[in-house]
């Protein structure tokens, strides 16, 4: 144990984590130049087109140090804020953190926000500046950065490079030298925690796990603690580029265990593993639970694929713990599921993720947040409402509670005017103004949630150029004036695109979404009216036209009433047709409602 060393690699997004794993993967002999590929951990096609990381990686290492043989256990985590469940779940493996850095960009939101996730674990932090050989480096001005954030002295700070390979010796050795070796009891019973699961098709899930206690043995009958459930460790290994199988494995090791379950519900991450002769008493504590921002509904274009839509849910569930979702039914859409996800690009990849890997074609409904609301007859019982039509009458109404979060925006000082000015055109409250260094900025704001779900990230890149990093946490619930604006369509309501909007900005939002509406639903054989309402009060109205038949390019001359008499038969048949015609929403609609500023 004493020559195990297990670390992650935090950073904000594409600050060249993967790279850097990449160059410490072949110094360390683990991958052979045949095997050698840019963000080699990548490996979901996903990842490698976006050029992000989505899941953490595990990977082991052996590395010679001053002649004797260490292994380190690297664990890969993503960046985006989207998937910092990853990052917490990767922390709660490791004894230490390499805490990158880029040269040219400094320290971002991300950055901050998951170093204190690591703190927090009291996780040995290694500070690297990365990227040092590009022309736009910075190295002494972000050493600077990294020396007041973490309190450290600049020569801890390792200078490094992703791209050529250098420093990559000196990170190795700090690793090796700083990063506290696993404590742990082999003769303990045994007690490992889970902190990844993957499907196989062909040979059920693999489990990931980090044992803190005792040893797991090939053809060991253990049990997983939150279900009880038992079951023969069928292999046990560790995970190097391809699967290790080994014997056994012992306290302080990552590796990976297969049980043959094909059943994905029946394993949960974060719970702990032991054994069914020897139990240990206690389970690992420290394991956060998943808090689910952004809900949406997913239906399958197809009605009859609704149980197979289950199916892959469940496995992409085993995949990405962070994905939460209910059964729930509507009356355009048919079955489907009610989803809750980190944010907006979570919810992208998921709806990638189902259509590439399991090639489920599905429709998403417009995403919201969870509110609570509160009645007249009872004001203190809460209801849940994550669909805006779970939303009692307005007259039974008392108050509406929403979600506040903590957004943390860093930016340089030439964009704080046009940076405000979104946050408060988002109902925003700044609460705090630091300035990092002359030319950075550290704004605190107090935003509702469902504010920043739609487009906020992308308009705040748009007005800082692509120079400001955002990071939240959520603060708890504050009541707000909401209304819900129902869509109708013909005279009937859209369920699927009705939404919960504050009431200063419900006209306007009303107005926008009849008006993109129009421009994407077809025109049919009648007159659409398409109409935004507040409960009975019409707020906006537009109408697609009908395609029409000249049906009186026969008539030359003559009398007007001849004329009259085509168009009145045309009419008639127009409004019969509208009473029993059917307005098909094309997919695009869900979605476009969201882009609205565009």
């Amino acid at each position: 144990m004493k020559k195990i060393r297990n670390f992650c690699i935090i950073a904000h997004i594409d600050h060249g984590k993967s790279t850097l794993a990449d160059r410490l993967l072949s110094f360390t002999g683990t991958t052979t130049v045949r095997e050698e590929q840019a963000q080699l951990l990548d490996n979901m096609d996903l990842e490698r087109e976006r050029g992000i990381t989505i899941k953490s990686h595990a990977i082991q290492m052996d590395y010679i140090h001053e002649g004797e043989k260490y292994v380190l256990n690297l664990i890969d985590t993503p960046g985006h804020v989207d998937f910092s469940y990853e990052v917490s779940r990767s922390i709660a493996a490791c004894e230490g953190a390499l805490l990158i850095v880029d040269a040219a960009q400094s320290i971002q939101a991300q950055t901050i926000s998951n170093l204190y996730l690591a703190l927090e674990n009291d996780l040995e932090i290694i500070p690297v500046l990365n990227k040092v050989d590009l022309p736009g480096a910075n190295p002494e001005e972000v050493t600077d950065d990294i020396v007041d954030l973490l309190g450290c002295d600049a020569e801890e700070v390792i200078h490094a490079s992703g791209k050529t390979g250098f420093g990559v010796e000196n990170i190795l050795k700090a690793i090796v030298e700083k990063v506290p070796a696993p404590k742990g009891d082999e003769n303990a019973p045994l007690q490992a925690l889970i902190f990844d699961s993957v499907y196989n098709s062909y040979r059920g899930v693999e489990t990931y796990f980090r044992v803190f206690n005792g040893e797991i043995k090939k053809g060991q009958r253990i049990k997983f603690m939150a279900t009880n459930n038992e079951y023969f460790a069928d292999e046990v290994g560790t995970l190097k580029l391809k699967q290790l199988p080994k014997q056994s494995i012992k306290a302080g090791d990552v590796g990976y265990l297969i049980t043959g379950v094909k059943t994905a519900s029946e394993i949960k991450v974060g719970d702990t593993i032991t054994t069914v002769e020897h139990p240990t008493e206690n389970r690992i504590e420290g394991f956060e639970d998943v808090k689910p921002m952004v809900f949406a509904g997913i239906y399958p274009v197809d009605t009859e694929d609704y149980e197979e839509l289950r199916n892959s849910m469940e496995k992409l569930q085993l995949n990405d713990a962070s994905l939460v979702f209910i059964p729930e039914s509507s009356a355009a859409l048919g079955f489907g599921f009610r989803c809750g996800f980190l944010g907006m690009l979570h919810l992208e990849i998921i709806q990638e993720r189902l259509e590439r890997e399991f090639e489920m074609t599905v429709i998403t409904t417009v995403p919201n947040v969870s509110y609570h609301a509160f009645t007249n007859k009872n004001p203190d019982t809460i209801l849940l409402v994550n669909n805006p039509s779970d939303l009692p009458e307005p007259s039974k109404l008392n108050r509406v509670e929403e979600p506040f979060i903590k957004a943390t925006i860093i930016t340089k000082s030439d964009f704080v005017g046009p940076v405000m000015s979104l946050c408060i055109e988002k109902r925003g409250q700044i609460v705090n103004q630091t300035y990092l260094t002359p030319e950075r900025v550290e704004l605190t704001f107090d935003m509702p949630l469902a504010e920043i779900v739609f487009d906020f990230y992308d308009r705040l890149k748009t007005v800082s150029k692509g120079y400001a990093s955002f990071d939240y946490h959520p603060t708890g619930l504050k009541a707000s004036k909401l209304v819900k604006v129902d869509i109708l369509l013909n005279g009937q309501s859209v369920d699927a695109l009705s939404a919960l909007i504050h009431a200063d900005n419900a006209y306007s939002i009303g107005k926008k979404m009849c008006e993109k509406l129009r421009q994407l639903i077809p025109r049919q054989q009648f007159d659409i009216p398409i109409q935004a309402a507040i409960g009975a009060k019409i707020i906006s109205r537009e109408t697609v036209k009908a395609l029409r038949k000249d049906v009186t390019a026969k008539c030359y001359g003559g009398d007007i009433s001849r004329k009259r008499k085509l168009l009145e038969k045309q009419k008639k048949g127009k409004k019969r047709m509208r009473q029993v015609g059917n307005v098909e929403i094309p997919q695009e609609a869900f979605m476009a409602v969201l882009k609205l500023n565009d």
